[in-house]
């Protein structure tokens, strides 16, 4: 059967769009029983050609997105530039109730974790979970300039 030029460019344009669609989904995340968790977060960026900093206010946000089970931290600590440990947030295990969220603040004026700060932050749970969602919101304002951008955590074991 002989298919006409305009039917075989509808049939290349449905496989297009539907090849977009396939890479624009996202995957489901598979199941975890815990996670340890890198986040890049800035407690300065630089700007201008003398590289002046440019002070942010960070805040760490830890979502648990199972609908039905809770989620419990670990550990979550904070590390400079340098890979020292500044500050260990989490005297004892906390936990998060099922799409419950919590949060850590690095004031705007803490500038000691510097443009290379990171948080690793740890969680179980005792079945499978949809994995938590980790990400840190940088903001700052000054005059009329606002500056403002997140960084999502990455699994570093599970």
């Amino acid at each position: 059967m002989r298919q006409t030029p305009h039917f075989l460019i509808m049939r290349m344009t449905a496989l297009f769009y539907l090849g977009l669609l396939l890479v624009t989904v996202p995957a489901a995340r598979a199941a975890s029983r815990g996670q340890t968790v890198y986040v890049p977060v800035y407690s300065h960026i630089y700007s201008g050609n003398l590289e002046k900093p440019f002070d942010l206010a960070v805040t760490l946000s830890i979502r648990n997105t199972d609908p039905q089970s809770p989620i419990t931290l670990t550990h979550v600590e904070y590390y400079d530039s340098g890979g020292t440990l500044l500050t260990h947030y989490l005297r004892a295990p906390i936990t998060l109730p099922p799409l419950a969220t919590t949060r850590y603040v690095i004031k705007e004026s803490d500038t000691a974790g510097g443009s290379g700060a990171n948080f690793i932050v740890s969680w179980r749970s005792r079945i499978p979970v949809s994995p938590a969602l980790i990400e840190a919101i940088m903001i700052s304002t000054r005059s009329q300039q606002g500056i403002s951008f997140t960084s999502r955590g990455t699994v570093i074991s599970e």
